[in-house]
């Protein structure tokens, strides 16, 4: 019985040991966590999005041996769409659900250890389904964004609240899905709601309190600030815009950002100008004095960290008439040649190849079969423009209410959606989840209410192939190759994570979660999960022995958005449950042995 005792006030101890340990996530963690394998504590593992793993205890010859470990439900009638990336710290995982929910879970037995709802109030006015991508770690807090547009901090051990604080009017049509980024101190987050005539802005906060330290919005004419004062006017009134549009411009970042350590630079995506209608902002036929490019929508954009201040753009679709955001990803990776370069795959069909030096132009090529808006990209990185596939004009000269319907690939869901890519430092490609699809699109008149969808536009997506409309591909960055390609039947619409064990994991809205051979594309192991998978895969080291978790509950915009496309995979059903599988010591051994 003594013996027992003992044993027990050990446990206990070393619980509240680990307790203490897992209070506190540092600078140094965060920097190095793709390099580390006991713990992810950063979205995207690593601030550069790579989403690639050191680890290779499992590989190609072990990951047949993979088992599910433990399963999580999220539980109550709050399904949806779930497109959570875990963070791991410590032994505890944090998972965010639909409906602005965050859950503490034991990484070892998957027992909840506590649940935050942030109860949302009536009117909210998300876009794209109840989702939320993930949440961030910094010292002893756990931090995430909510759908009526809030940043809200918890303790890490408790989940009660440190501080909330509010980002933006949820009942202008602003939101927040995405997770946080944690640099230096600085909690620095988007905003979501592009549909409803917002304006994009990141903002940074001091972790600890939640104050604002300062606002950069994304389109021109507004004014960024400093330490609680006006900073400066980002780019030049009107030299994009015509008239007063600027005023409800759009651009949203509502994907969040990245951060680059050796050029000490936060990249975040802007989303589509707003309204959809080119011709209003004078893009479908621009004026004189006047680009009609709507700066600095559709772009991707390199921000000084201290200050917020612009240090350069890239605008992947100036002139933007299809709603193709430019708001995907932006991953740092070294080419084959030693260069520091960007990748990112935009909405639009093309994949771009960065200088991360300035952002500056390198390369561009398409990652879908079919894209007909434009002819190619021109030696500036700029689209060599297919008018004729450009919405029509409608009634402000025409004389008619809706606009000439023309058809476009990839449809406005894009080539490329939310879902993140990965890149993989053992092959040297990126793994790329994308959609072949098309649109049949027009333009219609729109004014703005504050509050009201401010699109001006209509579409229907269709599938342009009978055997597919996901696409998973390996892409060779330095030459647009594509390596191999995995058809899916219906959309992809979760992330992607290679590791240094020569595998590639995805999941299928058909509930499919796989593992694939990152030089072959030959599928090795699959696991049924029982919903659609649009989450976002991770892999850490536990007890000796590797996991790999991945949230499973089909939803998103696909379902809302996607017309034919929706109407293909209204079979599937809805779920919320977190799968952790694991490699036994005793099967690893086994199979090295043989």
């Amino acid at each position: 019985m003594n013996r027992f005792i003992a044993a027990a006030c050990a446990t206990l101890i070393a619980g509240t040991a680990a307790q203490a340990a897992r209070a506190q996530v540092t600078d140094e963690d965060i920097a190095n966590d793709a390099a580390t394998v006991e713990d992810v504590v950063t979205h995207g593992r690593g601030r550069g999005l790579q989403r690639y793993s050191p680890l290779d205890t499992l590989n190609r010859e072990t990951v047949e041996y993979l088992i599910p470990a433990w399963a999580f439900s999220l539980g109550g009638e709050k399904q949806r769409g779930q497109e959570t990336q875990p963070l791991v710290k410590d032994g505890v995982m944090y998972i965010t659900g639909s409906y602005s929910r965050l859950y503490a879970i034991d990484a070892r037995t998957g027992q909840e250890l506590w649940q935050y709802d942030a109860r949302l109030p009536e009117g909210i006015l998300p876009c794209c389904d109840v989702v939320n991508r993930g949440a961030a770690l910094w010292g002893d807090k756990v931090y995430f964004g909510t759908l009526d547009a809030r940043l809200v901090a918890l303790d890490a051990k408790t989940g009660d609240v440190v501080w909330n604080k509010k980002i933006a009017d949820y009942k202008e049509g602003y939101s927040y899905t995405a997770a946080p980024l944690i640099h230096n101190g600085l909690i620095i987050t988007g905003n979501s709601g592009g549909e409803f005539g917002i304006v994009g802005e990141v903002q940074a906060r001091d972790a600890e309190t939640g104050e604002l330290v300062w606002t950069r919005p994304m389109i021109e004419g507004h004014m960024g600030t400093l330490n609680g004062e006006e900073s400066t006017m980002t780019g030049t009134l009107n030299a994009t815009w015509p008239g007063d549009m600027w005023k409800q411009g759009g651009g949203a970042t509502w994907l969040g950002g990245s951060y680059d350590a050796e050029t000490d630079t936060l990249v975040f995506g802007a989303g589509n100008p707003a309204p959809w209608n080119s011709w209003l902002r004078n893009a479908g036929e621009p004026v004189e004095g006047n680009t009609g490019d709507n700066l600095y929508a559709a772009s991707r954009v390199g921000l000084d960290p201290a200050t917020g201040e612009i240090k350069w753009h890239f605008q992947t679709t100036p002139r933007e008439g299809w709603d193709f955001d430019g708001v995907n990803e932006v991953v740092g990776f070294t080419d084959k040649d030693g260069n520091k370069r960007y990748g990112t795959a935009d909405r639009n069909g093309f994949f771009y190849v960065l200088d991360r030096a300035d952002g500056g132009y390198v390369d561009a090529f398409p990652f879908v079969k079919d894209i007909t808006w434009a002819e190619g990209i021109d030696d500036t990185g700029r689209p060599i423009f297919v008018e004729a596939n450009r919405p029509g004009r409608p009634a402000e000269l025409t004389g008619e209410a809706k606009g000439e319907t023309i058809f476009a690939a990839p449809s406005f869901l894009g080539g490329k959606n939310w879902m993140p890519m990965s890149y993989s430092e053992n092959t040297g490609l990126f793994y790329v989840p994308s959609n072949e699809w098309g649109m049949d699109m027009w333009n219609e008149p729109v004014t703005y209410k504050k509050g009201a969808a401010y699109m001006g536009a209509g579409f229907t997506i269709k599938p342009l192939y009978e055997d597919h409309i996901g696409s998973l591909k390996a892409i060779d960055p330095a030459t647009g190759e594509w390596v191999w390609e995995f058809k899916n039947d219906a959309p992809l619409w979760g992330g992607v994570m290679s590791t240094k064990g020569g595998l590639v994991f995805t999941g299928t809205p058909e509930g499919r979660f796989i593992a694939f051979d990152d030089a072959t594309g030959e599928e090795l192991w699959s696991f049924q999960t029982g919903s659609g998978v649009v989450g976002q895969p991770i892999t850490w080291e536990q007890d000796g022995e590797q996991y790999v978790s991945v949230i499973s509950g089909w939803g998103g915009a696909v379902p809302l958005w996607g017309g034919e496309v929706a109407k293909k995979v209204n079979f599937l059903n809805q779920g919320a449950t977190l799968w952790t599988f694991k490699l036994p010591k005793a099967l690893a051994e086994l199979a090295s042995t043989q």
